[in-house]
């Protein structure tokens, strides 16, 4: 019996195309410039620069500089997740090199377009994403 084109199993599509993956790589790149300008924000919010409070009242002093810990506690927090964020976007123009961007880490299926545009940085379909949660 000779196989037909109908007949012959179709490859399984074990990655995404060199195209597809530049336009990840120019998404995931816009993505790491616009994190790291807000980190500028934080780190200089962070660091006080332009909030002198030498000329406050006494009165409001205490109070102000109450809000200026919560203030900077909350910057070093969301720069911290900004840190880790730019580290996930920089994993993943790793494994665009490595060609092994978009595949699920545990069933080795790809993971939508869709959920890699939203969510560059994944490793997990979204299924897995939510077993893994179950666990």
């Amino acid at each position: 019996m000779t196989d037909t084109i109908e007949n012959k199993p179709q490859p399984v599509v074990n990655r995404y195309s060199d195209e597809d993956l530049a336009e990840f790589k120019a998404l995931i790149e816009k993505k790491i410039e616009d994190a790291k300008k807000a980190m500028e924000v934080y780190q200089e919010a962070y660091s006080g620069v332009g909030n002198d409070t030498s000329d406050t009242a006494p009165t409001f002093k205490n109070m102000e500089e109450g809000n200026q810990v919560l203030s900077k506690e909350e910057n070093s927090r969301l720069a911290g997740r900004l840190d880790k964020y730019i580290a996930n976007l920089e994993a993943a123009l790793v494994r665009i090199e490595n060609k092994t961007y978009g595949i699920d880490r545990i069933t080795g299926k790809l993971i939508s377009k869709e959920r890699l545009r939203i969510v560059p940085h994944a490793t997990l379909d979204v299924d897995s994403k939510l077993n893994e949660k179950k666990k």
